[in-house]
């Protein structure tokens, strides 16, 4: 069902397989973006505490056959362990080793805490100039410093939640981590950014991420229509601010997702559910006037849509070029990408399991994401090792300045 592979030395080679990360982050948000680092060929070395190791290996259920939490299993495939604990001074040297010849560290920790061990970016980049250093935090690095920045509290601080939800109920979050997830894909995108400067001048630099101001970036069009438009948004349940009908649509039997975007698809649906002079009626002709009609037309196509089962209306309704479907649960979804070709799934193996885990979305034509090892277990790695690996990557090749 994909691809499989080993904690072997020798790598698959991939547009990142001379970059050696030194991997800080816990929980989300920073293990997401080194995760995508090592999908594209770095080497990442992920430092954890000894003993209970990154906080997500102990957030279950759910956990795969083997026991372990599948929670940590998202966000740590390509990557290998090694346990620290630096309040010893042995492990502190060890850990400012590696980072001294390394590419990339990332660090998701409280302000402050990195400065405490001098794993902080000025001393690092003293000993190291071309490093590129990544640091994720909640609310930034002045007032909000000191605010818990867990994923619940940012959906309601950023405003997600209140645009979440049925008008008359009380806010609600969205079914996933998703500001980590936003800010993790934002992190990968600030450390390529830099990896690229570095390499055309061989200056590293500091790329600061914050889960606060990810959010607010990544409401798009609602954060738009407040700054822009000065218009703060509202819960709408599953209709569009901006587009209509954009929503869930009740049937005799089941609920079809409807998503017309632009006056040729409204036609099309006139004509499937046999109402063809709605289309030119003056309350729903363009998509403004529909927007601002949203009750009335929700009613009348509600109750054309009452004559059959959803199943029944998806076929015409994607033959006519409307946009339709019906609600999947995460299997279902899983199915669908499945029947498509789409290779959700990569298998990953090692000498004791095997992890099934959804498979990297980008495909790239000459340098493909790896899916080569399963994530790691707690202090897999010797520390003789994890020198022994930034030494073989970066043996791998590195610009003129940086040899």
């Amino acid at each position: 069902m994909g691809e499989s592979g080993s904690h072997s030395l020798e790598r698959v080679p991939g547009a990142l397989d001379d970059v050696v990360v030194v991997d800080f982050t816990r929980v989300l948000a920073g293990p997401l973006a080194t995760m995508l680092l090592a999908d594209y060929g770095a080497t990442v070395i992920k430092i954890e505490r000894p003993g209970g190791g990154d906080d997500t290996r102990s957030w279950g259920p759910p956990h795969d056959e083997a026991g372990d939490a599948t929670y940590f299993q998202a966000v740590n495939r390509n990557k290998r362990s090694l346990a620290l604990d630096l309040g010893r001074d042995d492990d502190l040297e060890l850990a400012r080793d590696l980072a001294a010849g390394a590419d990339v560290v990332v660090e998701n920790f409280r302000p402050g805490v990195m400065s405490r061990f001098a794993l902080d970016h000025p001393s690092l980049a003293a000993a190291n100039p071309p490093l590129v250093y990544c640091s994720i935090t909640g609310f930034g690095r002045g007032e909000g410093a000191r605010m818990p920045a867990y994923d619940l509290l940012l959906q309601a601080l950023g405003g997600l939640m209140s645009i979440t939800g049925e008008a008359d109920s009380e806010p609600q979050k969205v079914g996933v981590a998703l500001v980590d997830v936003i800010a993790g894909l934002f992190a990968t995108t600030g450390i390529l950014a830099a990896l690229r400067h570095r390499d055309a001048t061989g200056e590293g630099q500091l790329v600061e991420v914050d889960l606060l101001s990810s959010l607010l970036a990544a409401l798009v069009n609602q954060a738009s229509g407040y700054t822009a438009g000065g218009s703060v948004p509202r819960r709408m349940g599953n209709a569009h601010p901006s587009i209509a009908p954009y929503e869930l649509l009740a049937t005799a039997s089941g609920d079809l997702v409807v998503a017309v975007g632009n006056d040729r698809q409204f036609g099309a649906l006139c004509q499937v559910l046999e109402c063809p002079e709605v289309a030119s009626d003056p309350r729903f002709a363009t998509n403004d006037v529909r927007v601002r009609n949203r009750d009335e037309l929700r009613s009348l196509l509600e109750g054309r849509l009452a004559a059959a089962p959803a199943s029944d209306w998806l076929g015409p309704l994607l033959e006519a070029g409307v946009p339709a479907g019906e609600v999947n649960d995460i299997a279902g979804a899983f199915a669908l990408a499945e029947r498509l070709g789409l290779d959700p799934i990569v298998e990953l193996d090692d000498d004791e399991r095997t992890v099934r885990l959804p498979r990297n979305p980008v495909r790239l034509s000459d340098t493909p994401a790896r899916h080569d090892a399963p994530p790691p277990r707690i202090g897999e790695l010797a520390p003789e090792e994890a020198l022994d690996l930034v030494a073989r990557a970066r043996s791998r090749g590195r610009p003129d300045h940086h040899r």
